[in-house]
């Protein structure tokens, strides 16, 4: 079994007497996509929420490899290795693609308000956007102002500047949202490659995607956990197949 990147444990969050999450515990491993599916209002953005540090945890654990990082902030936690993406996208329209993922080094070296320093310092946070952008597959738009792309290349955008703060852990929130096709096809083909030497956690709706994508599968509904495991094991769950996927779902390759 390959190793896990990221665990919670119990995870909570209590809003007053209002629990959006309760007792919810993930183990997300190298080389997988560990996708998150559910209806509206089950508690997956709050999870994910939860993990990268942008709303804080009521009770539980949340581990990156054998350091517990339930304490930490967005920012620390980056640093320490946990990236994400959000729903809506936060990238600067004005900026090129390069400006935008250098950017993003930069504040993940703790560069982004230093004026001056050493070329090789700059070398590097070249080398790592670049690296970065190459990876998403945007090399030959590298120099164009974010707001001119498409709606799926502004979604790899993002991805590279989480890719240039070297994650360990990737944090999807419905990277499929919005998108055609075509555009769809490509961000699948990607998250694949993303998975390599990384763990991938994925929030997402569209549920053939999911099932393309998947190497273990978490259903949620209320802010619990009602299955979790290889797709074909949670797929065949009654529960989830009645009240998420439908029964046509089952021959989903």
């Amino acid at each position: 079994m390959s190793e896990v990147l990221l665990k919670a444990t119990a995870l909570e969050k209590r809003y007053g007497g209002l629990k959006a999450v309760s007792g919810v515990s993930i183990d997300v491993h190298r080389d997988e996509v560990h996708a998150v599916i559910g209806p509206n209002g089950a508690g997956k953005s709050t999870l994910i929420n939860l993990l990268s540090g942008d709303v804080s945890i009521s009770a539980g654990a949340v581990m990156l490899r054998d350091r517990d990082i339930t304490a930490l902030s967005p920012d620390r936690r980056a640093r320490a290795g946990v990236g994400r993406s959000y729903q809506k996208t936060t990238i600067f329209q004005t900026s090129t693609v390069f400006e935008n993922v250098r950017l993003a080094a930069q504040a993940h070296g703790g560069q982004a308000l230093r004026l001056f320093g050493s070329v090789t310092k700059d070398l590097n946070v070249n080398a790592r956007a670049n690296s970065a952008i190459a990876e998403v597959g945007l090399t030959h738009r590298a120099n164009t102002i974010a707001k001119f792309m498409s709606h799926g290349e502004q979604r790899q955008l993002e991805i590279a500047m989480v890719l240039a703060t070297e994650p360990k852990v990737i944090l999807l929130d419905e990277p499929l949202a919005g998108m055609g096709h075509a555009e769809a096809s490509s961000m699948i083909a990607l998250i694949r490659r993303l998975k390599q030497g990384r763990a991938v956690l994925l929030v997402e709706h569209d549920m053939d995607a999911v099932f393309v994508l998947a190497d273990r599968l978490t259903v949620m509904a209320d802010g619990t956990v009602i299955a979790s495991g290889a797709p074909d094991h949670v797929r065949s769950h009654p529960a989830v197949r009645t009240a998420y996927l439908g029964q046509d779902h089952g021959a989903v390759a």
